[in-house]
Protein backbone atom coordinates (compact mmCIF):
# COMPACT_ATOMS: atom_id res chain seq x y z
CA UNK A 1 0.00 0.00 0.00
CA UNK A 2 1.33 3.45 -0.96
CA UNK A 3 0.50 5.98 1.76
CA UNK A 4 -0.12 9.54 0.60
CA UNK A 5 0.67 12.71 2.52
CA UNK A 6 -3.05 13.31 3.12
CA UNK A 7 -3.40 9.83 4.60
CA UNK A 8 -0.46 10.50 6.92
CA UNK A 9 -2.03 13.78 8.04
CA UNK A 10 -5.51 12.28 8.44
CA UNK A 11 -5.19 8.53 9.08
CA UNK A 12 -8.67 8.41 10.65
CA UNK A 13 -10.27 9.78 7.49
CA UNK A 14 -8.12 7.48 5.36
CA UNK A 15 -9.26 4.50 7.43
CA UNK A 16 -12.92 5.40 6.97
CA UNK A 17 -12.41 5.75 3.23
CA UNK A 18 -10.70 2.35 3.06
CA UNK A 19 -13.65 0.78 4.94
CA UNK A 20 -16.08 2.29 2.44
CA UNK A 21 -14.05 0.76 -0.40
CA UNK A 22 -13.80 -2.67 1.22
CA UNK A 23 -10.02 -2.38 1.62
CA UNK A 24 -10.01 -3.98 5.05
CA UNK A 25 -6.26 -4.43 5.51
CA UNK A 26 -5.55 -0.85 4.41
CA UNK A 27 -8.22 0.34 6.83
CA UNK A 28 -6.54 -1.52 9.69
CA UNK A 29 -3.19 0.11 8.89
CA UNK A 30 -4.71 3.59 8.86
CA UNK A 31 -6.65 3.12 12.11
CA UNK A 32 -3.56 1.75 13.86
CA UNK A 33 -1.70 4.86 12.65
CA UNK A 34 -4.48 7.07 14.00
CA UNK A 35 -4.27 5.34 17.38
CA UNK A 36 -0.55 5.92 17.34
CA UNK A 37 -1.24 9.63 17.25
CA UNK A 38 -4.04 9.55 19.84
CA UNK A 39 -6.30 6.85 21.27
CA UNK A 40 -9.80 7.99 20.38
CA UNK A 41 -13.13 6.20 20.38
CA UNK A 42 -13.57 6.83 16.65
CA UNK A 43 -10.23 5.24 15.76
CA UNK A 44 -10.97 2.24 17.98
CA UNK A 45 -14.41 1.83 16.44
CA UNK A 46 -12.85 1.90 12.96
CA UNK A 47 -10.19 -0.62 13.97
CA UNK A 48 -12.93 -2.84 15.37
CA UNK A 49 -14.69 -2.85 12.01
CA UNK A 50 -11.50 -3.50 10.03
CA UNK A 51 -10.63 -6.39 12.35
CA UNK A 52 -14.19 -7.71 12.13
CA UNK A 53 -14.02 -7.91 8.34
CA UNK A 54 -10.60 -9.55 8.58
CA UNK A 55 -11.93 -12.07 11.13
CA UNK A 56 -9.42 -10.99 13.77
CA UNK A 57 -11.67 -11.87 16.68
CA UNK A 58 -9.38 -10.83 19.51
CA UNK A 59 -8.77 -7.34 18.08
CA UNK A 60 -12.47 -6.94 17.24
CA UNK A 61 -13.58 -7.49 20.83
CA UNK A 62 -10.74 -5.49 22.36
CA UNK A 63 -11.18 -2.48 20.07
CA UNK A 64 -14.95 -2.37 20.49
CA UNK A 65 -14.84 -2.70 24.27
CA UNK A 66 -12.28 0.11 24.49
CA UNK A 67 -14.30 2.26 22.08
CA UNK A 68 -17.38 1.70 24.23
CA UNK A 69 -15.55 2.90 27.33
CA UNK A 70 -14.21 5.99 25.55
CA UNK A 71 -17.67 6.93 24.24
CA UNK A 72 -19.10 6.56 27.75
CA UNK A 73 -16.35 8.79 29.14
CA UNK A 74 -17.20 11.33 26.43
CA UNK A 75 -20.90 11.11 27.40
CA UNK A 76 -21.74 10.11 23.81
CA UNK A 77 -24.52 7.68 24.65
CA UNK A 78 -25.66 7.12 21.08
CA UNK A 79 -22.18 6.05 19.95
CA UNK A 80 -21.75 3.95 23.08
CA UNK A 81 -25.05 2.22 22.29
CA UNK A 82 -23.76 1.53 18.78
CA UNK A 83 -20.76 -0.25 20.28
CA UNK A 84 -23.01 -2.13 22.71
CA UNK A 85 -25.11 -3.42 19.80
CA UNK A 86 -21.99 -4.54 17.91
CA UNK A 87 -20.65 -6.34 20.98
CA UNK A 88 -24.02 -8.02 21.55
CA UNK A 89 -24.00 -9.30 17.96
CA UNK A 90 -20.40 -10.50 18.32
CA UNK A 91 -21.16 -12.45 21.49
CA UNK A 92 -24.23 -13.95 19.79
CA UNK A 93 -22.64 -14.91 16.46
CA UNK A 94 -19.04 -15.60 17.32
CA UNK A 95 -19.25 -17.11 20.78
CA UNK A 96 -22.82 -18.28 21.20
CA UNK A 97 -22.94 -16.40 24.54
CA UNK A 98 -26.56 -15.34 24.53
CA UNK A 99 -26.70 -14.17 28.13
CA UNK A 100 -23.75 -11.84 27.55
CA UNK A 101 -25.29 -10.68 24.27
CA UNK A 102 -28.56 -9.92 26.03
CA UNK A 103 -26.69 -7.86 28.60
CA UNK A 104 -25.19 -5.71 25.86
CA UNK A 105 -28.58 -5.36 24.13
CA UNK A 106 -30.13 -4.16 27.38
CA UNK A 107 -27.27 -1.72 27.88
CA UNK A 108 -27.94 -0.32 24.40
CA UNK A 109 -31.62 0.14 25.28
CA UNK A 110 -30.74 2.08 28.43
CA UNK A 111 -28.28 4.32 26.56
CA UNK A 112 -30.77 5.09 23.78
CA UNK A 113 -33.68 5.83 26.12
CA UNK A 114 -34.75 9.46 25.76
CA UNK A 115 -32.65 10.13 22.66
CA UNK A 116 -34.13 11.24 19.35
CA UNK A 117 -34.80 8.43 16.84
CA UNK A 118 -31.54 7.34 15.23
CA UNK A 119 -30.08 4.57 13.05
CA UNK A 120 -28.95 2.85 16.27
CA UNK A 121 -32.59 2.40 17.31
CA UNK A 122 -33.32 0.65 14.00
CA UNK A 123 -30.21 -1.55 14.17
CA UNK A 124 -31.08 -2.63 17.70
CA UNK A 125 -34.61 -3.58 16.64
CA UNK A 126 -33.29 -5.57 13.65
CA UNK A 127 -30.90 -7.55 15.80
CA UNK A 128 -33.50 -8.25 18.48
CA UNK A 129 -35.94 -9.39 15.78
CA UNK A 130 -33.34 -11.89 14.58
CA UNK A 131 -32.69 -13.21 18.10
CA UNK A 132 -36.43 -13.45 18.80
CA UNK A 133 -37.16 -15.68 15.81
CA UNK A 134 -33.96 -17.76 15.72
CA UNK A 135 -33.37 -18.30 19.42
CA UNK A 136 -36.76 -17.81 21.10
CA UNK A 137 -39.03 -18.90 18.19
CA UNK A 138 -41.07 -15.77 18.97
CA UNK A 139 -42.31 -14.80 15.53
CA UNK A 140 -44.82 -12.25 16.84
CA UNK A 141 -42.15 -10.18 18.60
CA UNK A 142 -39.76 -10.62 15.66
CA UNK A 143 -42.35 -9.34 13.21
CA UNK A 144 -43.23 -6.35 15.39
CA UNK A 145 -39.57 -5.39 15.79
CA UNK A 146 -38.91 -5.77 12.06
CA UNK A 147 -41.86 -3.53 11.20
CA UNK A 148 -40.76 -0.98 13.81
CA UNK A 149 -37.21 -0.93 12.42
CA UNK A 150 -38.42 -0.56 8.84
CA UNK A 151 -40.70 2.37 9.68
CA UNK A 152 -37.91 4.14 11.58
CA UNK A 153 -35.31 3.55 8.84
CA UNK A 154 -37.73 4.82 6.21
CA UNK A 155 -38.39 7.98 8.25
CA UNK A 156 -34.63 8.54 8.50
CA UNK A 157 -34.18 8.02 4.75
CA UNK A 158 -31.57 5.24 5.13
CA UNK A 159 -32.21 2.71 2.34
CA UNK A 160 -29.70 0.14 3.62
CA UNK A 161 -31.37 -0.03 7.01
CA UNK A 162 -34.86 0.10 5.52
CA UNK A 163 -34.26 -2.89 3.23
CA UNK A 164 -32.39 -4.87 5.90
CA UNK A 165 -35.28 -4.25 8.30
CA UNK A 166 -37.75 -5.30 5.59
CA UNK A 167 -35.79 -8.52 5.08
CA UNK A 168 -35.95 -9.13 8.84
CA UNK A 169 -39.70 -8.50 8.79
CA UNK A 170 -40.15 -10.78 5.77
CA UNK A 171 -38.20 -13.59 7.39
CA UNK A 172 -40.31 -13.43 10.58
CA UNK A 173 -43.49 -13.31 8.47
CA UNK A 174 -42.45 -16.46 6.57
CA UNK A 175 -41.64 -18.27 9.82
CA UNK A 176 -45.09 -17.37 11.11
CA UNK A 177 -46.63 -19.07 8.09
CA UNK A 178 -47.64 -16.13 5.84
CA UNK A 179 -45.42 -17.20 2.97
CA UNK A 180 -46.83 -15.02 0.20
CA UNK A 181 -46.44 -11.78 2.16
CA UNK A 182 -43.10 -12.75 3.67
CA UNK A 183 -41.57 -13.70 0.33
CA UNK A 184 -42.93 -10.52 -1.27
CA UNK A 185 -41.07 -8.47 1.33
CA UNK A 186 -37.91 -10.56 0.97
CA UNK A 187 -37.86 -10.50 -2.84
CA UNK A 188 -38.15 -6.71 -2.88
CA UNK A 189 -35.43 -6.20 -0.26
CA UNK A 190 -33.07 -8.61 -2.02
CA UNK A 191 -33.67 -6.91 -5.35
CA UNK A 192 -32.61 -3.61 -3.78
CA UNK A 193 -29.51 -5.35 -2.40
CA UNK A 194 -28.31 -6.78 -5.72
CA UNK A 195 -29.42 -3.81 -7.88
CA UNK A 196 -26.94 -1.39 -6.34
CA UNK A 197 -29.41 0.65 -4.27
CA UNK A 198 -27.72 -0.45 -1.05
CA UNK A 199 -24.08 0.38 -0.27
CA UNK A 200 -23.37 -1.23 3.13
CA UNK A 201 -21.85 -4.66 2.34
CA UNK A 202 -23.01 -6.15 5.65
CA UNK A 203 -26.62 -5.07 5.01
CA UNK A 204 -26.47 -6.22 1.37
CA UNK A 205 -25.32 -9.78 1.99
CA UNK A 206 -27.35 -10.21 5.20
CA UNK A 207 -30.49 -9.26 3.28
CA UNK A 208 -29.72 -11.95 0.68
CA UNK A 209 -29.11 -14.55 3.37
CA UNK A 210 -32.45 -13.78 5.06
CA UNK A 211 -34.15 -14.71 1.79
CA UNK A 212 -32.15 -17.90 1.20
CA UNK A 213 -32.74 -19.03 4.78
CA UNK A 214 -36.48 -18.43 4.39
CA UNK A 215 -36.56 -20.35 1.10
CA UNK A 216 -34.89 -23.38 2.66
CA UNK A 217 -37.28 -23.39 5.61
CA UNK A 218 -40.32 -23.69 3.35
CA UNK A 219 -38.46 -25.82 0.76
CA UNK A 220 -38.85 -23.24 -1.99
CA UNK A 221 -35.67 -24.47 -3.60
CA UNK A 222 -36.29 -22.91 -7.00
CA UNK A 223 -36.38 -19.43 -5.48
CA UNK A 224 -33.36 -20.22 -3.29
CA UNK A 225 -31.32 -21.38 -6.28
CA UNK A 226 -32.15 -18.18 -8.18
CA UNK A 227 -30.77 -16.01 -5.38
CA UNK A 228 -27.94 -18.17 -4.00
CA UNK A 229 -25.44 -17.47 -6.74
CA UNK A 230 -26.00 -13.72 -6.48
CA UNK A 231 -25.52 -13.74 -2.72
CA UNK A 232 -22.34 -15.80 -2.94
CA UNK A 233 -20.90 -13.49 -5.62
CA UNK A 234 -21.65 -10.44 -3.47
CA UNK A 235 -20.05 -12.03 -0.41
CA UNK A 236 -16.99 -12.91 -2.47
CA UNK A 237 -16.78 -9.39 -3.88
CA UNK A 238 -16.64 -7.89 -0.38
CA UNK A 239 -14.41 -10.66 1.00
CA UNK A 240 -17.20 -11.30 3.49
CA UNK A 241 -16.04 -14.71 4.68
CA UNK A 242 -18.83 -15.24 7.19
CA UNK A 243 -21.69 -14.59 4.79
CA UNK A 244 -19.85 -16.40 1.99
CA UNK A 245 -19.62 -19.50 4.17
CA UNK A 246 -23.10 -19.11 5.66
CA UNK A 247 -24.76 -18.73 2.25
CA UNK A 248 -22.77 -21.69 0.90
CA UNK A 249 -24.07 -23.88 3.73
CA UNK A 250 -27.63 -22.92 2.76
CA UNK A 251 -26.86 -23.50 -0.91
CA UNK A 252 -25.76 -27.00 0.07
CA UNK A 253 -29.34 -27.59 1.19
CA UNK A 254 -30.44 -26.93 -2.40
CA UNK A 255 -27.81 -29.38 -3.68
CA UNK A 256 -28.89 -32.08 -1.19
CA UNK A 257 -32.47 -31.66 -2.38
CA UNK A 258 -31.44 -32.08 -6.00
CA UNK A 259 -29.37 -35.19 -5.27
CA UNK A 260 -26.05 -33.50 -6.08
CA UNK A 261 -24.50 -34.96 -2.96
CA UNK A 262 -20.76 -34.79 -3.79
CA UNK A 263 -21.15 -31.06 -4.52
CA UNK A 264 -23.21 -30.56 -1.37
CA UNK A 265 -20.60 -32.38 0.70
CA UNK A 266 -17.82 -30.17 -0.68
CA UNK A 267 -19.82 -27.00 0.01
CA UNK A 268 -20.68 -28.06 3.56
CA UNK A 269 -17.19 -29.14 4.52
CA UNK A 270 -15.72 -25.88 3.22
CA UNK A 271 -18.43 -23.73 4.80
CA UNK A 272 -18.42 -25.38 8.22
CA UNK A 273 -14.63 -25.31 8.32
CA UNK A 274 -14.65 -21.58 7.61
CA UNK A 275 -17.40 -20.84 10.12
CA UNK A 276 -15.72 -22.94 12.80
CA UNK A 277 -12.72 -20.60 12.73
CA UNK A 278 -14.52 -17.29 12.28
CA UNK A 279 -18.10 -17.52 13.63
CA UNK A 280 -18.14 -20.87 15.44
CA UNK A 281 -21.58 -20.40 16.97
CA UNK A 282 -23.07 -20.10 13.46
CA UNK A 283 -21.60 -23.37 12.18
CA UNK A 284 -24.44 -25.37 13.76
CA UNK A 285 -26.78 -25.35 10.75
CA UNK A 286 -24.02 -26.46 8.40
CA UNK A 287 -22.98 -29.30 10.70
CA UNK A 288 -26.61 -30.40 11.05
CA UNK A 289 -26.97 -30.43 7.26
CA UNK A 290 -23.80 -32.48 6.92
CA UNK A 291 -25.14 -34.94 9.52
CA UNK A 292 -28.36 -35.23 7.52
CA UNK A 293 -26.37 -35.87 4.34
CA UNK A 294 -24.38 -38.60 6.10
CA UNK A 295 -27.63 -40.20 7.29
CA UNK A 296 -29.00 -40.21 3.77
CA UNK A 297 -25.76 -41.75 2.54
CA UNK A 298 -26.14 -44.53 5.12
CA UNK A 299 -23.07 -43.37 7.08
CA UNK A 300 -24.92 -43.52 10.37
CA UNK A 301 -21.94 -43.46 12.73
CA UNK A 302 -20.54 -40.35 11.09
CA UNK A 303 -23.95 -38.71 11.25
CA UNK A 304 -24.19 -39.51 14.96
CA UNK A 305 -20.71 -38.10 15.61
CA UNK A 306 -21.62 -34.84 13.87
CA UNK A 307 -24.82 -34.55 15.90
CA UNK A 308 -22.84 -35.02 19.11
CA UNK A 309 -20.76 -31.96 18.17
CA UNK A 310 -23.92 -29.87 18.31
CA UNK A 311 -24.28 -30.52 22.04
CA UNK A 312 -21.10 -28.61 22.91
CA UNK A 313 -20.62 -24.86 23.14
CA UNK A 314 -20.55 -22.62 21.21
CA UNK A 315 -22.76 -24.74 18.91
CA UNK A 316 -25.22 -25.89 21.56
CA UNK A 317 -27.42 -22.81 21.69
CA UNK A 318 -28.39 -23.00 18.03
CA UNK A 319 -27.57 -26.67 17.48
CA UNK A 320 -29.26 -28.59 20.30
CA UNK A 321 -32.70 -28.59 18.70
CA UNK A 322 -31.25 -29.52 15.33
CA UNK A 323 -29.50 -32.44 17.03
CA UNK A 324 -32.86 -33.66 18.37
CA UNK A 325 -34.27 -33.83 14.85
CA UNK A 326 -31.18 -35.57 13.52
CA UNK A 327 -31.24 -38.20 16.25
CA UNK A 328 -34.96 -38.77 15.74
CA UNK A 329 -34.38 -39.44 12.02
CA UNK A 330 -31.52 -41.83 12.82
CA UNK A 331 -33.60 -43.72 15.36
CA UNK A 332 -36.49 -44.12 12.92
CA UNK A 333 -34.15 -45.36 10.18
CA UNK A 334 -32.72 -47.92 12.56
CA UNK A 335 -36.11 -49.33 13.56
CA UNK A 336 -36.58 -47.55 16.89
CA UNK A 337 -39.80 -45.50 16.52
CA UNK A 338 -40.20 -45.07 20.30
CA UNK A 339 -36.95 -43.14 20.61
CA UNK A 340 -37.83 -41.19 17.47
CA UNK A 341 -41.18 -40.21 19.01
CA UNK A 342 -39.56 -39.11 22.27
CA UNK A 343 -37.01 -36.95 20.44
CA UNK A 344 -39.53 -35.42 18.01
CA UNK A 345 -41.93 -34.57 20.86
CA UNK A 346 -39.05 -33.03 22.82
CA UNK A 347 -38.15 -30.90 19.82
CA UNK A 348 -41.75 -29.74 19.33
CA UNK A 349 -42.14 -28.80 23.00
CA UNK A 350 -39.39 -26.25 22.40
CA UNK A 351 -41.06 -24.69 19.34
CA UNK A 352 -44.24 -22.68 20.03
CA UNK A 353 -47.26 -23.08 17.77
CA UNK A 354 -46.72 -19.59 16.37
CA UNK A 355 -43.46 -20.60 14.70
CA UNK A 356 -45.33 -22.75 12.23
CA UNK A 357 -42.52 -23.26 9.72
CA UNK A 358 -40.09 -24.43 12.40
CA UNK A 359 -42.56 -27.14 13.49
CA UNK A 360 -42.74 -28.82 10.08
CA UNK A 361 -39.75 -31.18 10.35
CA UNK A 362 -40.65 -32.22 13.89
CA UNK A 363 -44.25 -32.99 12.93
CA UNK A 364 -43.18 -34.94 9.83
CA UNK A 365 -40.87 -37.16 11.87
CA UNK A 366 -43.37 -37.56 14.68
CA UNK A 367 -46.22 -38.65 12.39
CA UNK A 368 -44.03 -41.22 10.61
CA UNK A 369 -42.67 -42.59 13.89
CA UNK A 370 -46.15 -42.85 15.42
CA UNK A 371 -47.37 -44.69 12.33
CA UNK A 372 -44.38 -47.06 12.51
CA UNK A 373 -45.23 -47.86 16.15
CA UNK A 374 -48.91 -48.36 15.36
CA UNK A 375 -50.10 -45.24 17.23
CA UNK A 376 -52.60 -44.42 14.49
CA UNK A 377 -54.77 -41.96 16.43
CA UNK A 378 -51.74 -39.95 17.56
CA UNK A 379 -50.29 -40.02 14.04
CA UNK A 380 -53.57 -38.65 12.68
CA UNK A 381 -53.43 -35.73 15.14
CA UNK A 382 -49.84 -34.94 14.24
CA UNK A 383 -50.71 -35.15 10.55
CA UNK A 384 -53.67 -32.77 11.00
CA UNK A 385 -51.36 -30.04 12.32
CA UNK A 386 -48.80 -30.77 9.63
CA UNK A 387 -51.42 -30.61 6.87
CA UNK A 388 -52.77 -27.31 8.19
CA UNK A 389 -49.29 -25.80 7.86
CA UNK A 390 -48.36 -27.33 4.50
CA UNK A 391 -51.73 -26.44 2.95
CA UNK A 392 -51.32 -22.83 4.09
CA UNK A 393 -47.76 -22.60 2.73
CA UNK A 394 -48.62 -24.64 -0.37
CA UNK A 395 -45.13 -24.99 -1.85
CA UNK A 396 -45.05 -28.14 -4.05
CA UNK A 397 -42.21 -29.68 -2.04
CA UNK A 398 -44.10 -29.39 1.24
CA UNK A 399 -47.27 -30.75 -0.37
CA UNK A 400 -45.20 -33.68 -1.65
CA UNK A 401 -43.81 -34.30 1.83
CA UNK A 402 -47.32 -34.26 3.32
CA UNK A 403 -48.54 -36.72 0.67
CA UNK A 404 -45.64 -39.03 1.46
CA UNK A 405 -46.44 -39.00 5.18
CA UNK A 406 -50.12 -39.62 4.39
CA UNK A 407 -49.02 -42.65 2.37
CA UNK A 408 -46.88 -43.93 5.25
CA UNK A 409 -49.78 -43.61 7.68
CA UNK A 410 -52.30 -45.28 5.38
CA UNK A 411 -49.95 -48.16 4.63
CA UNK A 412 -49.38 -48.64 8.38
CA UNK A 413 -53.16 -48.93 8.85
CA UNK A 414 -53.43 -51.41 5.97
CA UNK A 415 -55.20 -48.97 3.61
CA UNK A 416 -52.89 -49.84 0.76
CA UNK A 417 -54.98 -48.57 -2.15
CA UNK A 418 -55.31 -45.12 -0.56
CA UNK A 419 -51.60 -45.27 0.32
CA UNK A 420 -50.85 -46.01 -3.34
CA UNK A 421 -52.60 -42.83 -4.45
CA UNK A 422 -50.81 -40.69 -1.84
CA UNK A 423 -47.40 -42.11 -2.81
CA UNK A 424 -48.18 -41.51 -6.47
CA UNK A 425 -48.95 -37.84 -5.71
CA UNK A 426 -45.73 -37.55 -3.73
CA UNK A 427 -43.64 -39.10 -6.53
CA UNK A 428 -45.12 -36.73 -9.12
CA UNK A 429 -44.53 -33.64 -6.99
CA UNK A 430 -41.02 -34.66 -5.92
CA UNK A 431 -40.08 -35.51 -9.52
CA UNK A 432 -41.35 -32.13 -10.71
CA UNK A 433 -39.24 -30.40 -8.06
CA UNK A 434 -36.09 -32.37 -8.87
CA UNK A 435 -35.96 -34.02 -5.42
CA UNK A 436 -34.33 -37.31 -6.37
CA UNK A 437 -33.86 -38.86 -2.92
CA UNK A 438 -37.36 -37.95 -1.73
CA UNK A 439 -38.89 -39.21 -4.98
CA UNK A 440 -37.02 -42.51 -4.63
CA UNK A 441 -38.28 -42.95 -1.06
CA UNK A 442 -41.84 -42.33 -2.19
CA UNK A 443 -41.36 -44.83 -5.02
CA UNK A 444 -40.36 -47.45 -2.46
CA UNK A 445 -43.52 -46.70 -0.49
CA UNK A 446 -45.50 -46.94 -3.70
CA UNK A 447 -43.86 -50.25 -4.60
CA UNK A 448 -44.77 -51.73 -1.23
CA UNK A 449 -48.37 -50.53 -1.59
CA UNK A 450 -48.60 -51.96 -5.12
CA UNK A 451 -47.25 -55.29 -3.90
CA UNK A 452 -49.85 -55.33 -1.11
CA UNK A 453 -52.72 -54.85 -3.60
CA UNK A 454 -51.30 -57.66 -5.73
CA UNK A 455 -49.81 -55.65 -8.57
CA UNK A 456 -46.34 -57.17 -8.54
CA UNK A 457 -45.23 -56.03 -12.00
CA UNK A 458 -45.95 -52.39 -11.19
CA UNK A 459 -44.30 -52.83 -7.79
CA UNK A 460 -41.13 -54.15 -9.42
CA UNK A 461 -41.00 -51.23 -11.87
CA UNK A 462 -41.24 -48.66 -9.06
CA UNK A 463 -38.72 -50.46 -6.86
CA UNK A 464 -36.23 -50.78 -9.71
CA UNK A 465 -36.66 -47.10 -10.61
CA UNK A 466 -36.02 -46.20 -6.95
CA UNK A 467 -32.97 -48.48 -6.79
CA UNK A 468 -31.43 -46.86 -9.87
CA UNK A 469 -31.75 -43.37 -8.38
CA UNK A 470 -30.51 -44.42 -4.94
CA UNK A 471 -27.44 -46.09 -6.44
CA UNK A 472 -26.70 -43.02 -8.57
CA UNK A 473 -26.78 -40.56 -5.67
CA UNK A 474 -25.12 -42.89 -3.13
CA UNK A 475 -28.01 -43.42 -0.70
CA UNK A 476 -26.82 -46.75 0.73
CA UNK A 477 -29.40 -47.12 3.51
CA UNK A 478 -32.42 -46.72 1.23
CA UNK A 479 -30.64 -48.72 -1.48
CA UNK A 480 -30.59 -51.70 0.88
CA UNK A 481 -34.34 -51.30 1.41
CA UNK A 482 -34.92 -51.27 -2.34
CA UNK A 483 -32.72 -54.33 -2.82
CA UNK A 484 -34.52 -56.20 -0.03
CA UNK A 485 -37.91 -55.34 -1.52
CA UNK A 486 -36.88 -56.61 -4.95
CA UNK A 487 -35.63 -59.84 -3.35
CA UNK A 488 -38.96 -60.18 -1.59
CA UNK A 489 -40.62 -59.76 -4.96
CA UNK A 490 -38.24 -62.49 -6.20
CA UNK A 491 -36.47 -60.24 -8.68
CA UNK A 492 -32.74 -60.81 -9.16
CA UNK A 493 -30.84 -57.52 -8.94
CA UNK A 494 -27.72 -57.10 -11.11
CA UNK A 495 -24.50 -58.08 -9.46
CA UNK A 496 -22.23 -55.10 -8.91
CA UNK A 497 -18.58 -55.08 -7.94
CA UNK A 498 -19.34 -52.88 -4.96
CA UNK A 499 -22.16 -54.89 -3.40
CA UNK A 500 -22.96 -58.01 -5.49
CA UNK A 501 -26.19 -59.75 -4.56
CA UNK A 502 -25.44 -59.46 -0.88
CA UNK A 503 -26.45 -55.83 -0.48
CA UNK A 504 -23.36 -54.96 1.55
CA UNK A 505 -22.98 -51.33 2.54
CA UNK A 506 -19.93 -49.31 1.58
CA UNK A 507 -18.63 -49.49 5.17
CA UNK A 508 -19.16 -53.28 5.32
CA UNK A 509 -17.19 -53.64 2.09
CA UNK A 510 -14.34 -51.57 3.56
CA UNK A 511 -14.27 -53.81 6.63
CA UNK A 512 -14.40 -56.98 4.52
CA UNK A 513 -11.50 -55.89 2.32
CA UNK A 514 -9.32 -55.25 5.38
CA UNK A 515 -10.32 -58.61 6.86
CA UNK A 516 -9.27 -60.21 3.56
CA UNK A 517 -5.83 -58.66 4.09
CA UNK A 518 -5.53 -60.63 7.36
CA UNK A 519 -6.12 -57.69 9.72
CA UNK A 520 -7.58 -58.29 13.18
CA UNK A 521 -10.69 -56.44 14.44
CA UNK A 522 -8.42 -54.09 16.39
CA UNK A 523 -6.33 -53.32 13.30
CA UNK A 524 -9.41 -52.80 11.15
CA UNK A 525 -10.84 -50.44 13.78
CA UNK A 526 -7.62 -48.42 13.85
CA UNK A 527 -7.48 -48.23 10.07
CA UNK A 528 -11.04 -46.97 9.71
CA UNK A 529 -11.23 -44.86 12.88
CA UNK A 530 -13.95 -47.04 14.42
CA UNK A 531 -14.37 -48.88 17.70
CA UNK A 532 -13.68 -52.62 17.87
CA UNK A 533 -17.31 -53.14 18.87
CA UNK A 534 -18.47 -51.41 15.69
CA UNK A 535 -16.11 -53.47 13.53
CA UNK A 536 -17.37 -56.67 15.18
CA UNK A 537 -20.97 -55.62 14.39
CA UNK A 538 -20.10 -54.92 10.74
CA UNK A 539 -18.49 -58.35 10.41
CA UNK A 540 -21.56 -60.00 11.94
CA UNK A 541 -23.73 -58.18 9.36
CA UNK A 542 -21.44 -59.40 6.55
CA UNK A 543 -21.68 -63.02 7.72
CA UNK A 544 -25.45 -62.73 7.95
CA UNK A 545 -25.87 -61.15 4.50
CA UNK A 546 -23.53 -63.61 2.79
CA UNK A 547 -25.05 -66.48 4.80
CA UNK A 548 -21.65 -67.88 5.75
CA UNK A 549 -20.39 -69.21 9.11
CA UNK A 550 -16.96 -67.56 9.33
CA UNK A 551 -14.73 -64.67 8.31
CA UNK A 552 -12.73 -67.00 6.04
CA UNK A 553 -15.89 -68.14 4.28
CA UNK A 554 -16.98 -64.53 3.84
CA UNK A 555 -13.66 -63.63 2.23
CA UNK A 556 -13.86 -66.70 -0.04
CA UNK A 557 -17.39 -65.89 -1.21
CA UNK A 558 -16.55 -62.20 -1.70
CA UNK A 559 -13.57 -63.19 -3.85
CA UNK A 560 -15.77 -65.55 -5.85
CA UNK A 561 -18.21 -62.70 -6.61
CA UNK A 562 -15.36 -60.36 -7.56
CA UNK A 563 -15.94 -58.05 -4.59
CA UNK A 564 -12.28 -57.90 -3.60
Amino acid sequence: MNVTADQILDPLGAGRQALAEGAWEDARVHFVAALGQEETAAALEGLGWAAWWLNDVAVTFDARERAYRHYREDADNRAAARMAISLAADHFLRRGEHAVADGWFQRAHRLLDGLDPSPEHAVLAIWESYVAVIFHHDTTTARQLGAQARALAESLGIIDLEMLAQASLGFATVCEGDIAEGMRLLDEATTAAVAGEMTDPDAIVTTCCYLINACERVRDYDRAAQWCDRAIRLADRWSYRFMFAYCRSHYAGVLIWRGAWPEAEAELEAATGELATTFPAMAAEGIARLAELRRRQGRMEESQALLERLDAQPLRTLGSKLALLGRAALALDQGDPTTAIDLAERYLRGVPAGDRVERIDGLELLARAQAARGDHAQATRSMAELRAITDAIATPSLQAMASHVDGVMMAARGDYDDARRRFEDAVDLFDAGGARYEAARSRLGLANALAAVERPDAAVREAQAALTILEQIGADWERERATALLRHLKVATPERAENAAAGLTRREMEVLRLVAQGLSDKEVAAGLGLSEHTVHRHIANVLNKLDVPSRAAAVAQAAQHGLL
